[in-house]
């Protein structure tokens, strides 16, 4: 790719950059639940400002579905985007109006309009009315082409903000030239949802390891009764097939040797550790034993790269969040130690190893879902694309 990013602008005193961010914040009662990706663009946000530009900034909150929805407005994250500016920032209560007069304004959220969601041409030439330049650092909407993401960067000269930059770099290092051997660890709940991303994994690692309902699965397809566990039988076939290529292509798949089974959902619940040929009829297995984390450790051992998608069981409720654990904190060990590059992302995965404490470990953690997904199954995501093109 030749994606230019903040380091290709020179002085921008006199110029108005439109920055496309992803304040899609928790926000409850005019409260922010979790302000991490207001806090991820603050970078880019000062390096424009060091470099004399004023910054007006784009992003969305929620899905009003085209209608002005008070409850959806960004005005409430204004004092917290002050405070970590250390700036005063304005706010403009229409996106389409002229921004107001401070060095950093945002302004209100761009899907009060249908036509943001559209691509809208039109639209998107309003919004590049306020600036000279357009700088997209928000990667969590690049699987988008919605006029602020994609038709934007048309119609202004495009760079990559700070955050974009990184996230792309991080998963050309995990899935395009990375330092082999490469793993990948895959979880959740459904095969169904990430057919494609293990499709594309088989051909991009050397070792597949699966955890969570989605290793039921294919257990199931093995042959193995796997009881009450969260599992799609009308997907064993499919299970069947991935295996089958996985072995083509030289890529060790990894299922679990023995799991943690109780009978019942619920924390704390009375449970048991049995090899996979052993579940019983009314339990369900909610983790991987000690033995698939020993083998999972041992296989991760000569791996240089990992690429991580989904917990390995029911991280949320304990006991039965202790694999996920203990692999994540071998694989943290490792990155700190400098012998293994550590690439993660995925609503859950966030969650998981912030629950393991080792998010801040990983040697880079997407908080991106969608886009992070379509990007490990091999598409191309369009606001990035159009990056590229405008290079």
């Amino acid at each position: 790719m030749t994606i230019k990013t903040l380091d290709d602008l020179g002085d921008l005193s006199g110029k108005t950059a439109v920055l496309r961010a992803d304040f899609n914040v928790p926000l409850k009662g005019g409260v922010i639940g979790d302000d991490t990706r207001i806090r991820a663009t603050v970078p880019t946000i000062k390096t424009l400002l060091e470099k004399g530009a004023r910054v007006v900034i784009l992003s969305h909150l929620g899905r009003p579905d085209g209608k002005l929805a008070p409850e959806y407005s960004l005005k409430p994250l204004v004092s917290r985007l002050s405070d970590l500016l250390g700036e005063d920032v304005g706010f403009t209560a229409d996106c389409m109006d002229p921004p107001a007069g401070q060095k950093v304004v945002l302004m209100e959220n761009l899907r009060f309009y249908a036509e943001e969601e559209e691509n809208d041409r039109a639209f998107a030439e309003r919004l590049a009315a306020h600036g000279d330049l357009y700088v997209n650092d928000a990667f969590s909407t690049a699987h988008r082409a919605h006029a602020s993401t994609h038709a934007l960067a048309d119609l202004l000269p495009a760079y990559a903000g700070h955050l974009m930059a990184e996230e792309i770099a991080a998963l050309n290092a995990a899935l395009e030239s990375p330092e082999r051997p490469v793993a990948a660890a895959v979880g959740g709940a459904k095969v169904s949802t990430k057919l494609e991303v293990l499709n594309h994994l088989i051909h991009k690692t050397n070792v597949l390891i699966l955890g969570g309902g989605m290793a039921n699965t294919f257990l199931a397809a093995k042959g193995f009764a796997v009881g009450k566990s969260l599992h799609e039988p009308d997907m064993l076939e499919t299970a069947r097939k991935i295996m089958t290529a996985a072995h083509a292509a030289g890529c060790n798949l990894v299922l679990p040797e023995d799991v943690v089974v109780a009978g019942e959902f619920a924390e704390n619940a009375p449970s048991d550790t049995v090899t996979v040929d052993s579940i019983p009829a009314a339990k369900m297995a909610l983790d991987i034993g000690e033995k698939s984390i020993t083998h999972i450790i041992s296989v991760l051992e000569d791996c240089k790269t990992v690429l991580w998608n989904g917990p390995m069981g029911a991280f949320e409720i304990k006991p039965f969040d202790k694999g996920t654990v203990k692999v994540a904190q071998y694989v943290a060990a490792r990155t700190e130690d400098g012998t293994l590059t550590s690439i993660a992302g995925g609503g859950d995965t966030v969650a998981a190893l912030a629950a393991a404490e080792v998010k801040d470990k990983f040697s880079y953690v997407s908080t991106a879902g969608g886009a992070f997904l379509e990007w490990i199954e091999g598409k191309i995501l369009p606001a990035i694309a159009v990056l590229d093109k405008a290079a």
